[in-house]
Formats: structure tokens, sequence, C-alpha cells
């Protein structure tokens, strides 16, 4: 800029330059920031404290506030720190101290508190005038031999006293407790790890220093967080040690303790939570959750934490998936925390973002030049006092001269010429003699100075040992690193565990074969099938749902509890479900309504397809309650729809009552409600996509006849047919002559008046069929007691009934099912 001659009569002290408006703001902008990132928010590499952690601490240190004295109250720790180091609000100091004294924000707490220091709740600390504090002995190590020279001291903010830029530290206290802060433009956040873990990578950083990531994972495998918790894998670690930025997840701990068969569910009890979670806010995040029906199956939370630890309860509803609640636990709450790591510290006055080698590095170079001070320090001292000594033995061994000399001088100064001038001595050794009592003068006294002496000199050969090269002093630090591991060290908090985050909900579930059954008012629910024990044909069977006045049993079936269930209505649409979001009930139990699992509009499940994956070799063939047939790829339903989507586009007045799985190549039988059956190749349904209308499948000998069920034609096995008054049979499927589609079929059951078939199904000799009633009573029998017979009969009592109660579903289930059979309505399952 160029300058402007000032007008006549202006001083030449008072000249103005014009200045860029840009230029100044960029400058003080810097200016600023650099002042924040030094001098508030970003620690020192060598002790790892920011500014005001370090003021905090030497002031307790200069005051004599150490662990060995009684505390002090908070307030005159802060007013000390404030006026005389750190010239910013008190708040703001007493907040860094309290801190400092939290065993969960401090891995190693540098304060020991006595009051109420907050707690991991979100707690505010007491007032400072409530509160008292101590140096902990940890933080004493952090401070010792800084008397010794060790570190620079520089001017504080008023030039009235001094103050040091670093701290001492024979602990590499900024990887061990970790740190955050938020500056300008950058950040830093590093997480606490094992003390022993870190002094352990010290040392062999000192006998390797070109020592490999893969080498220190061995010896520090991950964070160490003073909360514990389960850090899930090392892969972020690897990138945090080689980098000095990654991600590392960590899990709260959680065991399931089961029911005690009881009216009670299982329970999931939480006794760690991931570092810097507020487990009040996460138990209220959590119960707004399951107050929206975010997260189901949560009957009951309560907090029983105490001062001995953390224990929140969460009381499950019986027959829930524990580990699939606490799966969503951690996949839709804080249970499982994210911790976002930068290695930003300042190196040489400036940010730099350093990986674990360095950061091991700039410690062991601190603690090289700390050493090599305080062994000069020491050695000085140890010289300047033997030096004395020898005086003091000079004067012993001539006391008689000495004694002379000293009375015949009218003053000290002349006494001092004298010693000095008669017997060699320097000026600081005749001032120790003139200072000497008299009882030195005893045999004893003298032996004590000769000692002294020798042990002085052992000392200086020590220290001279130690500065005579880098490799002593690197000896003199894994020696003390050790005594700080054996003296501080503990055990691991933090459990390393396998990376799970690919592991699904599906991975926590046992993948057996269940019961489900739906009623007409859509309440849902599945149950072990074990919990019918079988029974001869003709039996009563056991009450299998208590269901609401008016409702009755619609369908009954069995699947894997890792199949999608196909949910089919009652005017064409499809839902999906997994098996296992269903909730377990008990035998009795009248299940959950189904709209809490599924978004249904005014309609009903007609037809469940259970199904393990989607195949594009494998087709749905649809039957609808007027006759019509469709069929549609199986790939069309694989994009599940939290909203449903339409399957079929049905007429006026029709309804879908069935659908099964095909292959394309088969014969199909469809049955009707009054006893007729019309068998016809599938290939005669040509191929269509989602929401097609399908073609006739079969026409009614009877007007008011509707279908009920279509069946896949397998020689190997008979059709199941089973009214509603409990009477059923078998009949080979050669008893069927084969008819085009859209005729009208032949005779398959004899009924009684009023009665009407349920349902008609392919089983095979080793099968086992469940019939469940409307009124909830279920019988499982094995289908070997139900005789093969002709068309043209009734069959033989499967079950008997109470008055007025009807057959309403039948699941037909392989006897020797096993986890990885797909079960398809009771059909058998194209391969």
């Amino acid at each position: 800029m160029t300058s402007e001659v000032p007008p006549a009569g202006v001083p030449e002290t008072h000249r103005t330059e014009p200045i860029s408006i840009e230029q100044e703001m960029k400058t003080s902008f810097i200016n600023y920031a650099m002042s924040v990132i030094i001098q508030r928010a970003i620690p020192d590499v060598r002790d790892g404290l920011k500014p005001v952690h370090r003021r905090s601490l030497y002031a307790m240190w200069d005051m004599g506030n150490t662990s060995d004295k009684p505390t002090k109250k908070s307030a005159r720790v802060v007013g000390d720190v404030m006026g005389k180091y750190h010239p910013h609000g008190d708040a703001s100091i007493y907040d860094t101290i309290v801190k400092m004294a939290q065993p969960f924000s401090y891995r190693h707490m540098l304060v020991q508190g006595q009051g109420n220091f907050g707690s991991v709740d979100g707690d505010a600390a007491a007032a400072s005038r409530y509160t008292e504090v101590r140096l902990f002995p940890y933080a004493e190590a952090i401070l010792q031999d800084l008397d010794k020279e060790t570190v620079e001291f520089v001017p504080n903010y008023d030039e009235s006293l001094k103050e040091p830029t670093v701290l001492p530290s024979k602990i590499p206290n900024l990887l061990v407790n970790g740190t955050d802060g938020i500056a300008v433009g950058m950040a830093t956040k590093m997480p606490p790890h094992n003390l022993r873990e870190v002094c352990a990578a010290v040392n062999r950083f000192l006998e390797e220093p070109n020592v490999s990531i893969e080498e220190l994972l061995q010896i520090m495998p991950g964070p160490d967080f003073p909360t514990g918790g389960i850090l899930m894998g090392v892969e972020g670690v690897k990138n945090i040690y080689a980098t000095g930025q990654g991600r590392v997840v960590v899990r709260g701990v959680a065991e399931i303790e089961e029911s005690d068969g009881g009216n009670r569910g299982d329970r999931i009890i939480v006794t760690e939570l991931p570092y810097q979670v507020n487990k009040a806010q996460w138990i209220t995040n959590i119960a707004e959750m399951v107050k929206d029906k975010k997260l189901d199956g949560i009957s009951d939370i309560r907090d029983e934490s105490d001062k001995d630890g953390i224990r929140v309860v969460f009381e499950l509803k019986k027959g829930m998936i524990s580990a699939v609640i606490l799966n969503n636990l951690y996949k839709h709450t804080a249970l499982e925390s994210s911790f976002s790591a930068s290695n930003l510290a300042i190196v040489d006055g400036a940010p730099k973002i350093l990986n674990l080698p360095a950061l091991l590095g700039n410690f062991v170079h601190h603690r090289i030049e700390v050493i090599r001070r305080r062994s000069e320090f020491d050695l000085n001292k140890c010289q300047e006092r033997v030096h004395i000594l020898n005086g003091l033995l000079t004067a012993l061994a001539n006391i008689d001269k000495i004694i002379a000399a000293i009375r015949g001088s009218d003053t000290v100064d002349n006494a001092r010429i004298a010693l000095i001038s008669g017997f060699g001595l320097d000026e600081p050794q005749a001032n120790a003699i003139l200072q000497m009592q008299l009882r030195r003068l005893a045999a004893l006294e003298q032996r004590k100075i000769t000692d002294e002496k020798n042990d002085l000199e052992t000392e200086i050969r020590r220290l001279e040992t130690i500065l005579s090269s880098e490799a002593n002093i690197k000896d003199e630090i894994r020696r003390e690193t050790s005594e700080i591991a054996l003296k501080f060290g503990d055990v691991r908090r933090t459990e390393i565990a396998l990376d799970m985050s690919d592991l699904s909900t599906e991975d926590l579930i046992e993948d057996k074969t269940v019961l489900v059954s739906i009623t007409k008012t859509n309440y849902i629910k599945r149950m072990d099938l074990d919990t019918y024990r079988k029974q001869r044909r003709g039996g009563h069977g056991v009450t299998g749902m208590t269901t609401k006045e008016d409702d009755v049993v619609s369908s009954v079936f069995a699947a894997g509890m890792k199949d999608y269930l196909l949910c089919f209505t009652s005017i064409g649409r499809v839902y999906w479900l997994k098996v296992y979001q269903i909730p377990e009930s008990s035998r009795i139990a009248k299940g959950k309504p189904i709209v809490n699992l599924l978004n249904l509009k005014d309609e009903v499940i007609t037809t469940v397809i259970p199904i393990r994956e989607f195949r594009p070799d494998r087709y749905l063939m649809f039957a609808t309650k007027l006759g019509q047939v469709i069929k549609i790829p199986e790939t069309e339903f694989s994009n599940p729809r939290s909203t449903g989507t339409n399957a079929i586009r049905l007429k006026e007045g029709d309804q879908l009552v069935d659908v099964i799985m095909t292959d394309n190549t088969r014969e199909v039988v469809l049955s009707t409600r009054f006893g007729y059956g019309l068998r016809f190749h599938e290939e005669t349904v040509r191929v269509v996509g989602r929401n097609a209308s399908g073609v006739i499948g079969m026409r009614f000998r009877v007007k008011e006849d509707t279908v009920c069920a279509i069946t896949l034609v397998d020689n190997d096995h008979t059709l199941l047919t089973i009214s509603d008054v409990g009477f059923g049979k078998r009949t080979e499927f050669d008893d069927f002559r084969g008819h085009g589609r859209a005729t009208q079929g032949v005779r398959t059951m004899v009924l009684e008046r009023d009665a009407v078939v349920i349902e008609s199904r392919a089983v095979s000799e080793t099968d086992e069929i469940f019939v469940m009633t409307a009124s909830g009573v279920v019988i499982r029998t094995p289908v070997s007691e139900i005789r093969i017979i002709g068309r043209g009969t009734k069959g033989v009592k499967i079950m008997r009934l109470d008055e007025n109660d009807k057959i309403v579903g039948v699941a037909v289930v392989p006897a020797d099912l096993d986890n990885g059979t797909e079960i398809s309505g009771g059909d058998p399952v194209p391969e």
C-alpha cells in the first residue's frame, strides 16, 4: 500500500496508511484461529494436556494440593488457576477439573474429588463451593521432576509468575486418557487406551523405532474405554493406528436372562454402556421408541443402577425372541455407538494428525529430553554437594588451624578470605565451613559426611553413564515406564470382539420349524411344533387358541423361522413378513393383531406362503373364489415393501382363496367347497406379471359353489380332503382323470348336509397334520392314520368336534422336516 502525505500541520507520528479490509480480516481470523488451536482446544503431543488442564494441575501442585495432603475447596483451586495462570471464565476451569475427577470420563483420573462430581446420567456436578479436590497419584507422575529444570517455563499472562509450557509426564497420557476438542476448522478426538498396553508399546518402540503397525496391534489391540463395553472388530483400530483417523464401533455389555417359565418373558440386562453415552437420555429415547412402536417386544424398563455400577433391566413380552430385541437395541439405540477418532495434536507449535508410531515417537523424544535435562540437573547438584563435602572434610582434617584462622579474623569476610587463601578452598566451601555446626566435629558426624560423599559419587557415576549415550537414556525410559505400568496399570475393561457389523438379525435366530395361525380378524401367533402332542385319529384335540368373541381361526400352517411369509389378502394384495417377527405365544393365547406387524388396510389375510428364497424357475399360482387362476413368477415378489403391493387384479365380487408354488411342469387340482375337483396341466395357464386378472380355471356344477383350494399333483402323494365337520380321507391322484382347464371336474368327497370342504392338499404317508377349529382347538395326528379311499366317499372321522364348532384350518408338516426344508401350505415344494 502506498502512504498518504499527511496534511500540513499534522505530526509525522499521526500518519495513517490505507489497508485492505479483506487482508485485515484474513490476518485477524488466522491469529484468532491459531490462538484457539494452540492455547485452548488442541492438546500437546508430549503430555497430552490442553493449556487449561496443564494450568489446573500445575496450580494444584504449586499450592501443595497433592494426594498426601487433605483436599481443598474446589473454589479455591479454581481461583488460583484463574488468578495466576488462566484468565478465562471460572466455569470452564471448574468443568475441566470436574471432568478430570470423573471415573466415567477419564481412563485414569487426574484429580481426586470429594462430593458430587456428576454422573453418567448427565447430572451436573455440585457448585465449586461444595466440592473438594486434590491431585491423584497418577497426575503426580505427570508433574514429577517439574522442579528439576526439565521443561521450559514462560511468564504467565501478566508476567508476574512463571508457568511450564509442558509437563515432564512419565506417562504417555495422550494415549492413555485420550482427549477431544473443537478448534477453528479442525477438531481432535482420541480414544483412551490401557496403560499397561501403552507402556508395553512404548518399550517396544524403544527397542525398534520401525516397529510395524501389525506388531503394535498385537501389543495394543485397541482402545480401552473407562466405561468398558465391547469393541466390535479391529479394522477401524488399524486405520487409526496407521493413519491417525478412523472409526470404531463399541457396544454395551448385555446379557439375556431367560424366562423362569412363569408369566414373565425373558429379560435383557445391560451392565455397561459405550463411552460417553448418557444413560438417562438413552433410557428415555428407548421408552419413546417403545411408545411409538419403533421398538417392539419390551414391556418394562427399569434402571437399577447404583454406586457399584450400571444395571438397566428390559422386561420382554412373553414369547418374544430376546436375541432379536437385543439386536434391535444395538441397531436402533446408543447401545451400539461409533467413535470417530482423529489424532490431532500440537507438535512443535503446529497442529498435526499423527499415527500410532508418531505418537509414540513424540512421547519418547520428549522423555529423552526430560531425562537428559533432569540428569544434568541432578548431576550438577551432586557435584556441587560433593564439592562442599570436600571442603568440610578438609576443614575437619585441619580443624585446629581452621578454628585459629577464624578466631584470628575480626569479621566474617576476613575469616572467609583467610580460609580461601590459607587452605585452598573456594568461596562456597568457605561459606559452608563458616556455617558448620559444632556437632559436625564429632567422629560420627564425620563418618556421615564421608558416607554421603561416597553415595553422591556413586550417583554421579550413574548419572554420567545415563548421559553418556542415548541408548542409556532409553534404558532409563524403559525402566520408568515399566514402573508406571506396574504402579498404575490395571486390567483391560473394553472387550475385543469379532466384527459383527455384517451380522443380521437372522443370524441370531434359531432356524426351526414352527406353527403359525391366523384368525378371521387378523390375529396371528407362532408356536413350537412340540406344543401339541400327537393323538390318534378321532381324538378331541387340545385348546390351541383363545379367540375374541365372534372371531375364528382362518388358517394354520408350518414355516421355518427364517422364512419370508408372503401374506396375500382377500382383495389380492401381498405383504411381506419374516416368521421370527411374529411373537411367540402360548398354546391358548389369541396372538397379536397382525396390523401391528403389517400395514393392512380394510382387508383380511386369506393365504400365506412361506418361502426361503426367491428363484426364477418357480412360480406362484393363484386361485380365486370364483374359479380364476393366475400364474406369476416368484421373483416378482422378491422386493419386500413395507406398505404391501397389488399381487393380482380381481373381478368384482371375487376374492383370493389360495396360492401355491409351482415349477410350470406340473398338473394341479382345483377343489371346491361343495366337494368337486378339477385336474389340469398348469401349462394351460400362461405366465403373467403382477396385477394381472388371469383366466378361468374351473366352472361350477352348482352355482353357489366356490373354490377352496389348489394343490399340485404328485403321484407319490395322495390328496387329503377334509370337511369342516371333522371328516377326512386320502385319495389317489390317479382317481382324477385330467380335464381341460375351465371345465367342471368330478366329485372328490361326499358331504353331509351343510358340510363343506375346508382343505384339499397333497400329503405323503409320513406327514403329520395339525387341524384347528374355529374355537381354537387343535389336534396333531399322523397322515398314516387316515385311510386311502375312493372319491365317492365321505371319509373317516378326523376329529371329534364340540357342538357348533367347525374345522377352519389344516397345516401339513413333513415328519422328517429339518430346519432347511421349505413349506408351502403343506404342498411338496418343487425341486
